[in-house]
C-alpha cells in the first residue's frame, strides 16, 4: 500500500535477491572466474538494480513467495517491452572467457545478457520479465531504492490476495487520482 501511495516499486539490489544464486548460470569452477564474478557482481550492485515481474499473477505459489503467503497485493504493470528483457531458464551452466570477467565492461552483448537474463530451471514457473535500472531515488530511513510510476512504468491493474485484509476503499483512497 505504501509503494501505491508513494507511486513507486522497490528495485531490488543485486545482493539482496531471493535466490543467492542469482546471476550463476555461468560455471564457476575456475577460482580465476569466481573471483571475477563475485568483483563484478559486487560492482553492479553499487549503481544497478532490477526491476522483476511475472506475465501471469495466477500462480499460487508465487503469491506465496512474494505476496505475503496471499495477504499482499499483485501490482499490474504496463510497459515498453524494450526496456525488459525474458529470462532464461535453464539447467546447466554456461562458460566464460575468464579474462572478460575482470574487466566485464568489454563483455559482449551476448554474454552480458546471458548473465543477466539466466536463471535455474526450477525458478520457471515465474515466467518472468526483468528490467535493470539505475539505483536512483533512496529512502534513507529504510536503506532501499525506488523507481517512480511513469509512462515507462504504468499501473494498471492491482490485484488483492486471497488471504489480504486490504478493502477496496482502501485501495480506492490510496490511487486517488490514478483509478
Amino acid at each position: 500500500m505504501e509503494d501505491l501511495r508513494w507511486r513507486r516499486l522497490k528495485i531490488a539490489t543485486l545482493n539482496e535477491l531471493n535466490d543467492p544464486f542469482e546471476f550463476y548460470g555461468v560455471d564457476l569452477s575456475d577460482e580465476i572466474i569466481r573471483s571475477g564474478f563475485k568483483k563484478m557482481k559486487d560492482e553492479l550492485s553499487r549503481t544497478r538494480g532490477l526491476l522483476c515481474f511475472s506475465r501471469d499473477w495466477h500462480n499460487p505459489v508465487q503469491w506465496s513467495h512474494y505476496a505475503d503467503k496471499h495477504k499482499g497485493l499483485c501490482l499490474g504493470f504496463e510497459v515498453p517491452s524494450e526496456h525488459f528483457g525474458s529470462v532464461n531458464y535453464s539447467r546447466n551452466r554456461f562458460s566464460v572467457n575468464p579474462e572478460l570477467l575482470l574487466n566485464y565492461r568489454q563483455l559482449d552483448l551476448e554474454t552480458q545478457i546471458k548473465l543477466l537474463f539466466t536463471k535455474y530451471v526450477h525458478w520457471k514457473y515465474e515466467d518472468e520479465m526483468r528490467a535493470f535500472v539505475a539505483l536512483e531515488e533512496t529512502d534513507p530511513d529504510k536503506n532501499m531504492y525506488f523507481k517512480r510510476f511513469s509512462s515507462e512504468l504504468n499501473l494498471v491493474q492491482v490485484i488483492v490476495g486471497a488471504e489480504s485484509t486490504v478493502t477496496r476503499d482502501e485501495i480506492s483512497n490510496v490511487l486517488g487520482d490514478l483509478t
